[in-house]
């Protein structure tokens, strides 16, 4: 169903550059007038808009108004009935909100706020106001999507969209009726889903995904969770923090996924065992029954082939996620995908079919918001003829756990399968001035240099702060700075940040002033 605006409106791009399906014949200025087709160009030349984009999660509205900005006419086809996609609706929005207000009630909870001199009793749990806020949070920044589609002028269209021609997106609307959009270009940012584990029925009630694990209605006494990674680690710790017994097994043999600095997760998997939460690494899960009220989950040791099994009243499955580009009409238009189910684009983020891009969770690189937001916003301005960069080393990646853990760059263990000699400096939180003074000195910045030149190569943080402060690396990365360069930087005391810049004051002369 379309919806006017304003109306009823509440280092270098990475991408696969491999064979392509041929595209379709364009002709060009050269050819005789003769063997040229102009069928194509009647419909190009009655295109409604210049830009349709099929999905509107953080890659598909951002680009959606960046280039109605750029003075593109644009539409955007959202198959939910709220704009935002997996994140705002599903994903990071309301996980942190949880996350946020679930390590308030921990504090409260606890000793912590006593050892403070904060003194109170008879803490209760308020579930269902915790839900309310969380709510309140998504629907005001969806809300605020619909807004700015009214502001910029983005046509929105209610429906699932498919494409049916190289200038054509069909939005199938949920009263069965269909609607033919006519474009110049196509951009394809429908994110991703959740990845079902087999033979682990999903009923979002007691066996759930990370969507129903948002939304429980009560507090599970016991709670595993399948796969110790980013979304993991964020959703048992929310659940731990309320009062579960939370019990993470996982495949590989540490916490974080991959991408993750090994000292990093080693310290990180120490923190949060300390608060409570228990980790069986290095595991495999077989399979998940129920006897009444009660599931029983099997895995055996990777390693040894140990088996074991363990009991909970609520299982998180949560083992990642993949692409999601079905029934897109990429199938009948000729456009490849990977054996991951992702769309083949180049680096301007094109597929084979040159009106037709692709961005996000959808095509190769880490599936990020802001990773998908930044592609959103230059494949539009490429498509107005700008350039076409990205630098997916200086994408940082944060996960939401108290204390944070973030990084940007290279880990040591990338590093050392590279070849490249590296120089390390660290700065522990338990010698920063305002982490001692916040008692919240769990932590660590480590910084990797270039030996021979000090550029900076990567940065890890573990903190509460670290996924503000990381962004910091993120930009000296991006501009080439050298350690000397951020430690040479007034940083104000008594601040975390400094922190940061004492790392960087060691990795460049091997000296910190305060450690």
């Amino acid at each position: 169903m379309k919806e006017e605006p304003g109306k009823n409106s509440g280092q270098k791009n990475n991408q696969s550059t491999g064979s392509y399906c041929k595209a379709p014949h364009i002709p060009t200025l050269s050819e005789p007038k003769t063997h040229v087709d102009r069928s194509w160009m009647t419909v190009i030349n009655k295109a409604e808009h210049d830009l349709v984009v099929i999905g509107s999660g953080p890659g598909g509205y951002v680009a959606s108004i960046k280039a109605a900005q750029l003075g593109m006419k644009t539409a955007c086809v959202e198959k939910n009935e709220r704009l935002g996609g997996t994140c705002l609706n599903v994903g990071c929005i309301p996980s942190k909100a949880l996350l946020n207000n679930s390590h308030m009630y921990h504090l409260a909870h606890g000793k912590d706020l006593h050892n403070r001199g904060i003194e109170f009793d008879n803490v209760r749990l308020n579930l269902n106001k915790m839900m309310e806020q969380k709510t309140k949070a998504v629907t005001a920044l969806t809300g605020g999507i619909a807004h700015l589609f009214k502001q910029n002028k983005v046509t929105r269209y209610h429906g699932h969209g498919k494409i049916t021609g190289p200038n054509e997106v069909t939005v199938f609307n949920n009263d069965g009726t269909q609607e033919k959009i006519s474009t110049k270009n196509i951009l394809i940012a429908t994110g991703s889903e959740v990845t079902p584990f087999p033979g682990i029925e999903i009923d979002e009630k007691t066996i759930v995904s990370s969507t129903g694990a948002l939304s429980l209605e009560k507090v599970p006494s016991k709670m595993i969770v399948i796969g110790a990674g980013v979304i993991g680690l964020e959703l048992g710790s929310v659940w731990q923090r309320l009062g579960a017994d939370v019990t993470m097994i996982e495949f590989l043999g540490h916490v974080g996924g991959m991408g993750i600095d090994m000292e990093v997760c080693k310290n990180v998997q120490r923190i949060l065992q300390k608060q409570g939460l228990k980790f069986k690494l290095n595991s495999k899960v077989d399979k998940a029954t129920r006897e009444g009220n009660t599931i029983k989950v099997s895995f055996e040791g990777v390693k040894d082939g140990k088996k074991e099994e363990l009991e909970c009243d609520l299982l998180l499955v949560c083992i990642g996620r993949r692409p999601y580009t079905q029934n897109l009409g990429l199938e009948e238009i000729g456009i490849p995908k990977d054996s991951k189910g992702r769309v083949e684009v180049n680096s301007r983020f094109q597929t084979c079919v040159p009106s037709i891009y692709a961005i996000g969770d959808c095509i190769q690189g880490p599936m990020l918001a802001h990773k998908a937001e930044d592609e959103g916003i230059i494949c539009v301005e490429g498509m107005c003829g700008g350039a076409v960069h990205i630098d997916y080393n200086c994408v940082p990646s944060v996960i939401y756990t108290h204390p944070e853990v973030a990084w940007v760059g290279k880990s040591e263990e990338q590093l050392k399968e590279e070849g490249v000699q590296y120089k390390v400096g660290k700065f522990p939180l338990s010698a920063n001035s305002r982490a001692k003074t916040n008692d919240d000195t769990d932590g660590f910045v480590k910084v990797l240099a270039d030996k021979e030149t000090d550029r900076l190569l990567g940065c890890h943080f573990i903190g509460s702060v670290a996924g503000e402060l990381i962004n910091e690396a993120a930009l000296a990365m991006e501009y080439g700075a050298s350690c000397e360069d951020v430690a040479r930087v007034c940083h104000a005391h008594p601040t975390v940040s400094e922190a940061l810049r004492e790392a960087h004051l060691m990795a460049y002369c091997g000296k910190p002033i305060n450690f």
